[in-house]
C-alpha cells in the first residue's frame, strides 16, 4: 500500500501508516522547523546539521525560498515563501521522478499550482511513481484553528480554505482512498454575518462527493484506539466511486448500512451541487451507545475496543522522583514502531526550569483537580485573580485537608482558613485554563504547549517534557522532535516547535488504527 501526506507536521500519521505497511509516495508540509523533525526520522537525515555544513537537503525539497542555503530556511517564516512564479530558490528537481519519497516544504497552494503547471508530476503521483495499482490513498489534516472551539472560529477564515485545496489535489491525483483529520469543532456550525450556519463538515463532504468520492463521515476518539489521552477528532473517509463499486459486494450487512446514506448523499449532490441543503448525511459518533455496533462490527473496528490508558501508564517511569518501572503500554509503543532508528539515549527529556512561586500554584491545582469540584476551583482562582479576599467555608473544609507547597519547600497543611486565604493571595495569576493531569485518567484534549498542563505527582511540580508530552500522544522514545523546543510572543504565528509539533499531531496509534481501516477499504 502507499500514500501521499499533506500537511504532514512532524510525522505522527505517517508513522501510524508506515508501521501497517503504507509506503510514502510524497509529503507535504508548509512548516520548516516540522520538516526538520520529519527528515529526522523518516529519512535519518540531521538538516541542522547539514546547514551548519553548508550543506544541502536530500530528501527536503523547497518548493521555493528566499534563500539559497539551508541554515536560514530552517527558520523562514513560511507564511513569507515566495510563490512559485515569483523570485527565489526552488529544489525543484528537472527529473520529477527524484520526488520520489520526498518531503516537499512549501504551501499546499503552491503544490497545487505546480500540479496543474505539470502534466507529468500529476502523471507520477497518480501511478505513484509506478508503483503497481497507482496511488492508494492521500491523507493528512489540514490546520484547523479556525473550526478549533478554542480558536476564534470565523467563518472566512484563510485557513478554512486549505480544506478546499486538500480536496484539489485529490482531484489532480485521484486516489482510491482519501482520509481527513480535523478536529472535533468543524462539527459544530458557524453563523455568517446574516445569521444562517455553516455547517464546515458537511460543506467539505460536499466537496469530496462533487469530485467523486463517496464520503464516509467519523467522530471518534483517539483513546479509544488505545492513547492516553481523550483527543476527539472528526475523520472524513472517501472512497473513489470507481473502486467503492469494486469492493461494495464484499461488505457485510453493517458495512452496507454504513455506506448506504452515503451512496445516497453522493447521488444528491450529483445533481443538486453546492446548493443541496443541510441534512441529507449524518456522520457516525464512536462516544454514542447507539452508533458502537457500527464501528464494532465493521472495517472501522480498529478504532474502538482498545483498552483505555492513563496518564501514568503512559509516564510515570520517566518521573525525576520515584520513577515507576516502565509499563506494558510504553513497552509496546516502543516495539510496534520499529521501522525508526534505534536511539541509545532517551531525548527530548529536558526539565524546564519553573519558579518556585509556580511550583507552589502547580501543587495547588493537583489539589483542585483531585477535589474535582468545578465551584470550589471558581472560588480559588476569583483569590488568584484578585476578584475577591475570602473563601467560604464550603470550600475551605473540602481544601483544609491536602498539603501544600510552603516557601520553606516542604508540603503541609494550612491551621486555619485566613492563612490559606493569604497564601492564595500571594500567588496571584489571570491564567485558569491550566490545570494539573490526574494519574489514573487520560490527558485532557488541549495539550499543546508546556503551559496547557502540571504532572499529577506532589513531588513533581513542574509542567510535561516534550518526551512526556509525546509518550501521552503515542509517539514512541526513539521518534525525536528536532527544532527549537518552544516558542513566544508573535513568534507563535509561524514557528512549530517542538511542543506544537507534538501537540499537533496524529498520535501514531490512531494513525495506525485509521491505516487499518483503509487498509481494508482498499
Amino acid at each position: 500500500m502507499n500514500h501521499i501526506e499533506l500537511f504532514a507536521g512532524c510525522g505522527g500519521l505517517s508513522l501510524g501508516l508506515e508501521s501497517i505497511g503504507f509506503e510514502l509516495v510524497l509529503a507535504n508540509e508548509l512548516s520548516p522547523m516540522a520538516a526538520e523533525t520529519f527528515a529526522f526520522n523518516f529519512f535519518n537525515e540531521n538538516l541542522e546539521e547539514k546547514a551548519n555544513q553548508n550543506q544541502s537537503a536530500n530528501n527536503a525539497i523547497w518548493l521555493n525560498s528566499k534563500y539559497s542555503d539551508l541554515k536560514p530556511r530552517l527558520r523562514e517564516n513560511p507564511f513569507e515563501f515566495p510563490a512559485l512564479d515569483q523570485e527565489g530558490h526552488s529544489d525543484i528537481p528537472d527529473d520529477l521522478s527524484m520526488l520520489n519519497g520526498k518531503l516537499v516544504v512549501g504551501s499546499i497552494i503552491e503544490l497545487n499550482k505546480l500540479l496543474e503547471s505539470s502534466p507529468v508530476l500529476t502523471e507520477q503521483l497518480q501511478c505513484a511513481f509506478n508503483r503497481n495499482g497507482g496511488l492508494d490513498l492521500v491523507s493528512g489534516g489540514p490546520p484547523c484553528q479556525s473550526f478549533s472551539m478554542a480558536g476564534k472560529r470565523e467563518k472566512n477564515s484563510d485557513k478554512n480554505t486549505l480544506p478546499w485545496e486538500f480536496a484539489k489535489f485529490v482531484n489532480i491525483t485521484r486516489p482510491k482512498v482519501v482520509l481527513l483529520e480535523n478536529v472535533t469543532g468543524i462539527l459544530r456550525p458557524f453563523k455568517d454575518e446574516e445569521g444562517n450556519s455553516f455547517h464546515a463538515w458537511y460543506e467539505v463532504s460536499k466537496v469530496f462527493a462533487s469530485i467523486g468520492y463517496i464520503p464516509l463521515c467519523l467522530h471518534v476518539n483517539a483513546r479509544k484506539a488505545g492513547v492516553a489521552q481523550n483527543r476527539p477528532r472528526f475523520i472524513l473517509i472517501g472512497v473513489r466511486q470507481d473502486h467503492f463499486n469494486t469492493i461494495k459486494d464484499n461488505f457485510n450487512a453493517i458495512e452496507q448500512e454504513i455506506f448506504s446514506q452515503s451512496e445516497v448523499f453522493f447521488e444528491l449532490v450529483e445533481k443538486h451541487g453546492e446548493k443541496l441543503e443541510f441534512g441529507k448525511l449524518n456522520y457516525y459518533d464512536s462516544n454514542k451507545p447507539s452508533d458502537l455496533h457500527i464501528f464494532e462490527g465493521s472495517f472501522l473496528n480498529s478504532l474502538v475496543g482498545s483498552e483505555e490508558v492513563s496518564v501514568s501508564k503512559a509516564i510515570d517511569d520517566l518521573k525525576v522522583h520515584n520513577p515507576s518501572t516502565q509499563s506494558s503500554f510504553v513497552q509496546h509503543l516502543n516495539e510496534r514502531f520499529d521501522i525508526l532508528e534505534s536511539r541509545s539515549e532517551l531525548q527530548n527529556h529536558e526539565l524546564r526550569n519553573n519558579s518556585p512561586i509556580v511550583q507552589r500554584r502547580f501543587r495547588l491545582y493537583q489539589v483542585l483537580q483531585q477535589v474535582g469540584q468545578r465551584s470550589i476551583t471558581q472560588s480559588v482562582f476569583k483569590i488568584l485573580k484578585g476578584e475577591t479576599d475570602s473563601l467560604d467555608d464550603i470550600a475551605w473544609e473540602s481544601l483544609a485537608g491536602f498539603e501544600y507547597l510552603h516557601e520553606n519547600g516542604e508540603l503541609y497543611q494550612f491551621a486555619t482558613k485566613l492563612e490559606f486565604e493569604n497564601y492564595l493571595k500571594a500567588h496571584p495569576t489571570k491564567k485558569q485554563t491550566q490545570k494539573a493531569l490526574i494519574a489514573g485518567l487520560p490527558a485532557p484534549a488541549a495539550l499543546s504547549i508546556p503551559d496547557d498542563a502540571c504532572h499529577y505527582d506532589d513531588h513533581e511540580l513542574r509542567v510535561l517534557t516534550v518526551r512526556e508530552m509525546a509518550r501521552i500522544q503515542s509517539f514512541p522514545d526513539n521518534f525525536v522532535f528536532r527544532s527549537k523546543v518552544t516558542t513566544g510572543g508573535q513568534m507563535r504565528k509561524f514557528e512549530v516547535p517542538q511542543y506544537t509539533q507534538v501537540g499537533n499531531a496524529v498520535p501514531p496509534i490512531l494513525g495506525a488504527a485509521l491505516g487499518l481501516t483503509v487498509s481494508r477499504l482498499l
